[in-house]
């Protein structure tokens, strides 16, 4: 299951972000970060560590925070790594998954907050792998979207203009995904409960509902 979020960073915010990424010099090859087989696809930029890369994981940590469903959806233990990266024209990230452990630390979900506008480059689509099929994702800048780290994805060949981002990934204080989404089906419906009735007999019932599933699934 992946999950759109609208809105995570304000145009005042992107601009900020961008503005501070644009104007540095200290990008690497992305291969850097990768593991041994992805680094055979990996052909992209990414900002190296220093105060813009820590001002940058500040910001977007507490956009994701304030935002209504991040919290619902992913149940953070932890951020476990961000950053920042850059694709320009010929660059591309082919099929790969993402480490299971990152530091020492189990990852359960991964972002992409996108920072460039999608017409203002060419390809560079977020193509996710599923039983279904695949989802090609390009979302307007401060838009972000969270998905299984375990998935197959890749980041398909941008052929004109530069494609910034910042990724992602979350340790999740509820391992398992289909427990995740068992918990925001009950939020969305409590919520919606709420706005159509107030805090009703029903209301209660779910709200306790999630709550005792969360402490049985919930790990410290």
């Amino acid at each position: 299951m992946l999950l759109q979020l609208e809105k995570v960073c304000t145009e005042a915010e992107v601009t900020t972000l961008r503005d501070l990424i644009t104007r540095q010099d200290n990008f690497q090859d992305g291969k850097a970060t990768a593991g041994y087989a992805a680094r055979q696809v990996k052909d992209n930029e990414q900002l190296a560590s220093g105060a813009e890369i820590d001002t940058v994981r500040s910001v977007v940590r507490k956009a994701l925070e304030k935002h209504p469903l991040y919290r619902p959806f992913a149940q953070p233990r932890a951020i476990t790594r961000m950053l920042v990266s850059r694709y320009t024209p010929g660059m591309e990230y082919g099929t790969h998954v993402d480490d299971a452990l990152m530091g020492g630390r189990r990852t359960d979900l991964s972002f992409t907050l996108f920072l460039s506008a999608p017409d203002s480059y060419e390809g560079g689509e977020l193509v996710i792998e599923d039983m279904g099929g695949e989802s090609a994702i390009k979302l307007g800048p401060g838009d972000a979207v969270i998905y299984p780290t375990g998935a197959l994805h890749r980041v398909a060949t941008v052929t004109g203009g530069e494609r910034l981002a910042v990724v992602g990934w979350i340790r999740s204080l509820v391992r398992r995904a289909d427990q995740r989404e068992i918990l925001f089906d009950l939020e969305l419906t409590s919520r919606a409960i709420y706005e159509k009735d107030g805090k009703s007999a029903i209301f209660d019932t779910l709200s306790k509902t999630r709550s005792n599933l969360l402490r049985m699934w919930a790990e410290d």
